[in-house]
């Protein structure tokens, strides 16, 4: 039930007669069977809404839906699917304020970015929807007498489970791809976040999707997710979130046999070297670790400044923390909300107490700003006169917190960045591009930026190193990942060879 006046404006428009949440699947709404969740507004504490999560059964009614729709998508020629997805993309640009105020109320996230992530999931649908009718298999020159061509070929059921950091953003990210593959999608988003989702399955079906071809469960990870998860439909994992959870869902995986895409956290290195731009690099750094108030898998959490502009660098990246804007997410003057939910607004507390406990100097922020009674807002956070031993240089907080660290040379920085179990993002900042390249090169990470921070495209190939995970998530390569290979043999020969396995050579 919507009790948020606004959030019920805008769920009534996308859903329209209907307040009630549940999990979208064979084109409608299905109301949960399990305990009542309750979605908390992050910038004032209030209710917002309430629903009962899926359960079990209803979890497995989506990923049978899901295994029945996989015939329909299927039975479309690749360029009608590829039509059915450009439709999605325009249907997301036709509820563009829609979606973008639902993001801000139920995430926090400011809506200046949120209005920036509906664009950016209109143009993954819009991506995607141009490979359709061009995943082509090969022709292999065998050295027998046949015919040997590879098919690609979906998996079926894909079952995709997105965080509550940026919730409508990983939807698009995971979905599109498995779409244009060619499967059926079972989207789980977090319990905190579902509404955008299933709001999306909803513009999917608008749109001409086939109704069972895009489910949405909405319930807890723990009973609806894990069922998802051991349903016999489901044939390919896709989890976005943390570390732990992480190798719990790859722990089941590997018992089930079903391959799986993880993208998990980050501690990414920030690194910024005496002969770079330094206005430049602190607005850099701002972004790397202040955006989405630091829940993000990239944020560029260590910042490792060379000795020589290292104070006066700090100096200059401290005072411009302080004139970041942080406040009512639907303000658009806003540029940090407040944390998604109170358990990580504690873990953020909690990592900055740590951090002062080991020795870390609070040079800025380190609690809810003083204008501030309540919300889970946090203030942009240094920490200085920090070593990469602390734990809180090793653990991903997800907050807007940065350990500042000096290093000497590029041999110490190339180090220091990879003494991390994590391996997602990147950067450096210099003004010599060789040392840059190098630097690249020689950084342990999946995406690596070069006087630069944030960039990501669909089109560009998205995942983690070590701990950060394995798969792509974007770019062609995402393509792949959905995809499995079916080798097809024709024998030409008028008359085959007797035997066994090759024909004789010579």
């Amino acid at each position: 039930m919507i009790e948020h006046l606004r959030l019920g404006e805008l769920w009534g428009r996308i859903f329209t007669g209907s307040r009630n949440i549940g999990s979208f699947i064979a084109g409608g709404l299905v109301e949960g069977q399990g305990d009542a969740i309750k979605l908390i507004d992050p910038a004032n504490e209030i209710t917002l809404a309430s629903y009962r999560d899926a359960g079990s059964e209803i979890a497995g009614q989506a990923v049978s839906s899901a295994a029945h729709g996989t015939a329909a998508w299927r039975a479309l020629t690749p360029a009608a699917r590829g039509r059915a997805m450009w439709a999605i993309g325009a249907g997301l640009r036709k509820h563009h304020a829609t979606l973008a105020e639902m993001e801000a109320i139920v995430a926090g996230k400011p809506i200046r970015d949120t209005r920036v992530e509906v664009e950016k999931v209109a143009e993954m649908f819009e991506y995607y929807a141009g490979w359709c009718d061009k995943l082509a298999g090969d022709v292999l020159a065998v050295p027998t007498t046949h015919l040997n061509y590879v098919r690609r070929e979906p998996y079926g059921v894909v079952l995709a489970i997105t965080p509550w950091n940026a919730p409508l953003f990983t939807a698009g990210w995971n979905v599109a791809p498995a779409l244009a593959a060619g499967n059926a999608v079972v989207l789980k988003p977090s319990e905190f976040t579902p509404l955008t989702s299933i709001a999306l399955a909803r513009i999917g079906l608008d749109a001409g999707l086939p109704e069972r071809v895009l489910n949405v469960i909405a319930g807890n990870g723990a009973v609806s997710g894990d069922a998802a998860i051991r349903s016999h439909g489901v044939r390919k994992l896709c989890f976005v979130g943390s570390v732990n959870t992480g190798r719990s869902i790859a722990k089941h995986a590997g018992e089930l046999l079903k391959p799986c895409v993880l993208e998990l956290g980050g501690k990414s290195a920030n690194i910024v070297f005496d002969d770079a731009d330094i206005a430049r690099a602190v607005l850099g750094a701002q972004a790397a670790i202040f955006a989405g108030a630091g829940q993000s898998c990239v944020a560029g959490s260590r910042l490792f400044v060379q000795r020589g502009v290292h104070d006066r660098f700090v100096e200059a990246f401290a005072a411009a923390s302080r004139r970041l804007s942080v406040g009512d997410p639907l303000d658009g003057a806003t540029q940090i909300g407040p944390l998604t939910t109170q358990a990580q607004f504690r873990r953020v507390q909690d990592m900055v107490a740590v951090g002062t406990k080991e020795g870390a100097q609070l040079i800025a922020g380190g609690a809810r700003p003083e204008n501030f009674t309540r919300g889970f807002y946090f203030a942009p956070t240094i920490l200085g006169q920090a070593t990469n031993a602390m734990r809180v240089s090793r653990e991903e907080i997800f907050g807007p917190v940065v350990v500042a660290i000096p290093f000497d040379s590029e041999e110490e920085a190339i180090a220091l960045a990879n003494d991390t179990s994590f391996g997602l993002a990147g950067g450096v900042w210099t003004a010599e591009i060789g040392r840059a390249h190098r630097i690249a090169a020689a950084v342990d990470a999946g995406t690596f930026w070069i006087n630069g921070y944030r960039t990501i495209h669909v089109m560009s190939p998205f995942g983690g190193f070590k701990n950060s995970g394995f798969g792509r998530s974007s770019g062609r390569e995402a393509l792949l990942e959905y995809t499995q290979t079916k080798s097809v043999w024709v024998e030409t020969a008028a008359s085959p060879a007797k035997g066994f396995g090759y024909a004789p050579e010579g």
